[in-house]
């Protein structure tokens, strides 16, 4: 956790904000992806353009579509989309169906940073669900989408910038970084005497029981799940879904699970118990780590932490940041 309250990261298009509540929606998703859903209508739309960049759009003029469609342009060989909750990142350009133009789209600056919920798009643009799922890191999409792959509120809220209230419109889609939403890897044996135990609901969410016992006094840090991930380095930013609470009250005081956005923290912007847990774990590891007073915040109270609290964190390791970017504040 943050030394002061977490800033949750967003996804934006032309600084309008994209956020989702995270349902469970697609959990579990079996995929066996078809590249295009409809070629007779998708033949009727090219895209080109580096995949770094902006994409170029060629459409034979006004286009028009009654059902959602979409095909692979480019296919990516990075992790799988096989839940619209994963956190991840996504570039789009959405061009109007009647003329072809681009009317909106995110910066393609390379910064992968704004991690969040996928369905932080889907919820505003539900023609994008059929496309993104299954999709894969690295991919580029078209998208055709129906009056109704748009909702009205969207419309609505993006008039101003060109978008309009009826019609169809072509996303280009490009897959930026997808993260699993909870860890996953090799259950680990660890001995619990006396310490707290974590459960898992279906969609990794974790729930900790802390014993009717006195707590350690000093840091405690099991492995509960081996990610099969490479090892932290001790400079990275560290993208993270955590529960937190007090030993003394059993009550959660911080959790990412409630919005469904990973933290993305460094070493230098956690208290020393929570820098410790993460030492020498790999990626696609849960860790639970039991802080004392003194490796946490010690005498001061913090926010809904009492003064002098030993704190409790599940810890989901789900990937990295590249070097020299932070996320949004």
């Amino acid at each position: 956790m943050r030394r002061t309250s977490a800033v949750l990261s967003i996804a934006a298009l032309v600084g309008v904000a994209l956020v989702g509540c995270a349902p469970a929606g697609t959990a579990g998703a079996t995929c066996d992806r078809v590249a295009d859903s409809d070629p007779e209508t998708m033949s009727l739309i090219e895209v080109s353009g580096a995949l770094e960049s902006a994409p170029t759009l060629d459409v034979f003029t006004p286009f028009t579509t009654d059902e959602d469609a979409y095909a692979d342009i480019e296919r990516g060989d990075g992790p799988v989309i096989t839940d619209l909750a994963q956190p991840g990142v996504l570039d789009i350009t959405l061009f109007d169906g009647r003329t072809g133009q681009a009317l909106i789209g995110t910066a393609y600056s390379g910064d992968v940073s704004a991690v969040g919920p996928l369905t932080g798009w889907t919820e505003q643009f539900p023609g994008l669900e059929d496309a993104l799922l299954c999709a894969t890191e690295g991919s580029r999409i078209a998208v055709a989408m129906s009056q109704d792959g748009v909702t009205e509120e969207t419309r609505a809220a993006y008039a101003q910038a060109g978008l309009p209230a009826e019609g169809s419109l072509i996303a280009v889609v490009d897959v930026r970084k997808v993260l699993p939403r909870a860890a996953s890897g090799t259950p680990q044996y660890n001995d619990g005497l006396g310490l707290p135990t974590v459960v898992r609901a279906p969609d990794g969410r974790p729930g900790i029981i802390v014993p009717d016992a006195p707590p350690p006094s000093e840091t405690v840090v099991q492995t509960l799940i081996k990610g099969d991930g490479p090892v932290l380095g001790e400079d990275e930013t560290v993208l993270v879904q955590y529960t937190g609470v007090t030993w003394a009250d059993r009550e959660v005081f911080d959790s990412t699970w409630e919005n469904g956005a990973p933290a993305a923290l460094s070493a230098d912007q956690v208290v020393p118990g929570f820098a410790e847990a993460l030492k020498g774990q790999t990626v696609g590891s849960q860790v639970l780590v039991v802080i004392p007073p003194d490796q946490g915040y010690g005498d001061q109270e913090q926010g809904a932490i009492p003064a002098n609290s030993t704190l409790v964190f599940a810890i989901d390791i789900l990937g990295t940041l590249p070097a020299g970017q932070t996320p949004p504040q």
